[in-house]
C-alpha cells in the first residue's frame, strides 16, 4: 500500500441529523450526526445541482461543540474521511473543527 497522506474535507451544509452526545469507553465525548449539503458544481463544463446527506462523527472537544448545535444551523466542517468501521466500508467524515456560518 502507498503511503498517501493527504485527506481533507471542508463541506459546507446544514445540521440535519444530531444524535446524543455519548462517551466512549475511554471516556471521549462522541456525537453523531448528519450534514445536508446542497450546492451547484462545475462538471466536465455543465452545472449540476447537488444535494446529499453526508454521515459525519464528532469526538472530543468537537462533539463538545456539535452537541451544543441544534438541527438547521448552517455549520462549516472540517475533517477527514474513513470507514465506518471494520466490517462496514461507508465512509464517514470524521469532524474536528465546526464552525457555525
Amino acid at each position: 500500500m502507498i503511503g498517501l497522506s493527504s485527506n481533507r474535507c471542508v463541506i459546507d451544509g446544514e445540521l440535519s441529523e444530531l444524535d446524543d452526545l455519548r462517551y466512549t469507553p475511554a471516556g471521549v465525548p462522541r456525537i453523531g450526526l448528519k450534514i445536508r449539503h446542497v450546492s451547484t458544481q462545475q462538471e466536465a463544463g455543465i452545472s449540476r445541482q447537488l444535494q446529499c446527506d453526508i454521515p459525519a462523527v464528532a469526538l472530543g472537544e468537537a462533539a463538545q461543540q456539535v452537541g451544543r448545535l441544534q438541527i438547521g444551523q448552517s455549520v462549516r466542517v472540517e475533517g477527514f474521511l474513513a470507514q465506518r468501521s471494520l466490517r462496514i466500508a461507508q465512509l464517514v467524515l470524521h469532524i474536528d473543527n465546526i464552525k457555525l456560518k
